[in-house]
């Protein structure tokens, strides 16, 4: 059965929605300040509990606290996200101070990230302009092209193990320490990365000075990559699915790249809290203004937007195995599935 359920909204209608979801863009202070409290004060506080727990000789129960922990991370990792939208709060320099301050907390520098997620945002789903901020996925006929050696590297990239293993590590540990992808364009990538590493350093050090190093790796590194796993299994499942839109960039359109693009990643309640609604990412696609605690409103008014893209919890492991896309039949496909087409 094919993961994701396309509707028959065209491009032009696809259009149409923006100024729908107009009435739903307005942040609310107040919201903000509430939305950040109860994310950021039980993080700290898990965090204080994780290091008690190891103190007391409890590391194995430290580590248990690092699943909530991590949750929590994730959710402020979002909440930096609609920053960099200037979706979180009305002013858009509170915006970008509170998501610097996050970003050092979440190893994403702040002003680097919100550029390149622009560009995601500007060509998601376009087969000519991928490589930024997107995950690596090539056409099965550029697949074939390649060398021996080629599709191994290729293989080795969409293994499991390395996309939610390996790949999660290097991303927020070490590739984020440099302006990848932007390594030539200016002065700012450099300052926005290098500031929140000499941050990072900062406030690292202060808490080994604190706590000990040891138990400021076996507390804290649990935490950072359990999210960052689960932030980019997030990520994954809201573009890598079966029914995804990809074309050419003359027969691509934003709108229809953003509604059939993006998943609707339906997840049960608590797990819909702590990923702060991300999952409604073809909403989210369609009006990147909107604040994460009105996409649910969204779906409410609009139930015809429940069912396009929708991936349950369940369904959306099977999209582990899909790494190709197949222009003609124009959906993703296994590596099994292409070779049995070829």
């Amino acid at each position: 059965m094919s993961i994701g359920h396309n509707s028959e909204i065209s491009p032009a209608q696809a259009r149409l929605w923006t100024p729908i979801l107009n009435r739903y863009r307005e942040p609310s202070r107040a919201r903000g300040v509430v939305e950040l409290a109860i994310t950021a004060l039980p993080l700290m506080l898990l965090w204080a509990a994780a290091w008690l727990l190891y103190s007391f000789g409890f590391w194995w129960a430290s580590l248990l606290v690092a699943l909530p922990a991590s949750g929590f991370l994730v959710r402020l990792f979002i909440i930096q996200h609609d920053c960099g939208h200037g979706s979180f709060f009305p002013n858009r320099a509170v915006n970008d101070w509170i998501g610097r301050v996050i970003g050092v907390l979440t190893m994403t520098p702040y002003d680097f990230w919100r550029r390149a997620h622009a560009i995601h945002h500007a060509t998601s789903g376009n087969l000519d302009r991928r490589g930024i901020g997107d995950v690596d996925t090539l056409t099965v006929r550029e697949y074939l092209a390649r060398s021996r050696w080629g599709r191994f590297k290729y293989r080795v990239y969409r293994h499991p193990l390395v996309m939610f293993g390996i790949g999660p590590a290097y991303l927020f540990l070490l590739q984020h320490r440099l302006p990848v992808g932007f390594m030539r364009a200016g002065w700012q990538p450099w300052v926005s990365t290098q500031a929140t590493n000499a941050a990072i350093a900062m406030v690292a050090i202060a808490l080994i000075l604190l706590i000990g190093v040891k138990a400021f790796f076996l507390v804290h590194l649990p935490i950072l990559l359990l999210s960052a796993v689960f932030g980019v299994w997030l990520f994954y499942v809201q573009h890598q699915f079966e029914d995804t839109f990809w074309n050419e960039s003359r027969g691509w359109d934003l709108h229809e790249a953003a509604l059939h693009g993006s998943s609707y990643y339906d997840l049960p309640l608590l797990l819909r809290w702590f990923t702060a609604n991300i999952g409604i990412h073809h909403v989210h696609h369609l009006h990147s203004r909107i604040p994460y605690y009105r996409l649910p409103n969204v779906l409410r008014d609009h139930p015809e937007l429940r069912q396009i893209g929708r991936i349950t919890l369940l369904e959306s492991f099977g999209c582990v195995r899909l790494t190709l896309w197949d222009e003609t039949q124009r959906r993703l496909v296994s590596f099994r599935e292409a070779r049995a087409a070829t």
